[in-house]
């Protein structure tokens, strides 16, 4: 059986309970193990924009075992070759960023399945425990195992919604608000109308299509209101500067 948290995210999810997760871009793995020890449903491993090499990425994934925080790991692109080693190392999910057609979306997630469904390549590791585990129940369990996040992060995403939406095998749709604004011409423009009306239109798709709902940014009760079933709120380098700058003034005025 697969040991990376899912079931627990999963179960947490059918609860109609919000996951809750941070964003890791640190290289040291005390995030990632403390994340775990406070109580994070997930972690969400940014491959994409930190400077994680694939064997720091596996040790932040070890550093969140034993606990039941699932770890996530968003990959640099929507690209085959770069996902195969990711998925080698069992993560809870796998986040690809910037896919704006249902053809790129077929992509990933064949990327992410073991033929005939996919073309996933085989060379299992660290998935089967280094053989201790049976490699057919390993491949029955793939097929869902990890969770596959498709990132809506350009306004020809948004175009192509109800078609990316419609592919077997997507279990997660998470908005990349920022990037999405990029593409509309506002960038980081969080507050403006037109932006938040696209994004109440992915999420209300989203949710009509019976996909779980993420991201990764913006205010919390907002996106609560939009239905997310997952938000990741923090990241390490945030919740240290704000640790660090509320010392400093607590200090300060005293």
């Amino acid at each position: 059986m697969i040991d990376n948290g899912l079931n627990c995210f999963m179960d947490k999810v059918a609860r109609k309970e919000i996951c809750l997760g941070t964003v890791i871009t640190l290289s040291d793995l005390t995030v990632s193990e403390l994340a775990g020890d406070l109580g994070f449903d997930f972690i969400w491993i940014d491959a994409e924009h930190a400077p994680h090499t694939i064997d720091g990425v596996m040790k932040h994934i070890i550093a969140a075992r034993g606990t039941s925080c699932a770890p996530f790991v968003r990959v640099r692109a929507n690209d085959s070759n770069l996902i195969k080693p990711v998925l080698d190392l069992a993560p809870a999910g796998i986040i690809v960023p910037m896919v704006n057609s249902a053809e790129e979306a077929e992509a990933a997630v064949a990327a992410c399945r073991y033929p005939l469904t996919g073309r996933r390549g085989c060379g299992v590791r660290r998935a089967v425990r280094y053989g201790q585990d049976n490699f057919f129940q390993y491949v029955d369990e793939s097929a869902t195992n990890p969770l596959v996040i498709i990132q809506i992060e350009h306004i020809d995403a948004v175009r192509n919604l109800d078609k990316i939406l419609k592919v077997p095998g997507i279990g997660s749709i998470c908005i990349g608000p920022c990037d999405l604004s990029g593409s509309m011409g506002i960038l980081n423009r969080m507050d403006d109308p037109e932006l938040n009306q696209v994004i109440d239109e992915v999420c209300r798709k989203t949710k009509a299509a019976g996909l779980l709902l993420g991201t990764a940014a913006g205010d919390f009760p907002r996106w609560k209101a939009r239905g997310v079933d997952w938000f990741a709120g923090t990241a390490d380098w945030g919740a240290m500067a704000y640790g660090m700058k509320a010392f400093l003034n607590q200090c300060r005025e005293q």
